[in-house]
């Protein structure tokens, strides 16, 4: 079976991994896999644009997780959706030293649910899981990863509602 765990930069999607990893699990961090597939770089936005299609259409599947923002690109079995309040995760990713700019544009996607919703649109119902992190140890959410892949807890999405903090964006 492969897991995805997938969410907007600064929900924990790689403290996440590594402690999956710690805890014996194969995890596969997607940064690792993209540079053979980036485009061009986007200096407006300091980001490389990746061929998604592409690299999707040429990953091989792992029996464990990948992680990251691009997972839910992947044929995954189950996908788990990190969240993370858009006030919070603005000061997580001003403590990473990202320009404002680029806060903005993660913190607003944040806020209109956008990773979570082209998960649904791909995966749909019965293979996605939400989990909030805004306020809880990379440990309880590895708990919460691992009782979900064992289906020790029932999977839920679509419970957070953000949307309050796009006044403060638009």
């Amino acid at each position: 079976m492969m897991y995805g765990i997938t969410g907007t930069p600064g929900t924990g999607k790689s403290s996440v991994g590594t402690e999956l990893s710690c805890r014996g699990y194969q995890v596969i961090h997607l940064v690792d896999t993209i540079q053979p597939y980036i485009i061009e770089q986007d200096r407006e936005r300091g980001t490389a644009v990746v061929d998604e299609e592409r690299w999707a259409k040429e990953f091989i599947p792992i029996d464990g997780f990948v992680e990251g923002h691009l997972a839910h690109y992947l044929p995954c079995d189950l996908i788990i959706v990190l969240r993370c309040r858009p006030d919070v995760l603005e000061a997580r990713l001003r403590s990473r030293g990202y320009a404002w700019p680029k806060i903005r544009e993660n913190a607003e996607s944040e806020a209109m649910d956008l990773i979570l919703s082209q998960t649904a649109v791909r995966f749909g119902d019965g293979r996605i899981h939400e989990i909030d992190t805004t306020h809880i140890t990379i440990q309880d959410v590895t708990d919460q990863v691992e009782r979900v892949i064992t289906g020790a807890d029932p999977l839920v999405y679509g419970t957070l509602d953000w949307s309050e903090y796009l006044e403060y964006y638009v």
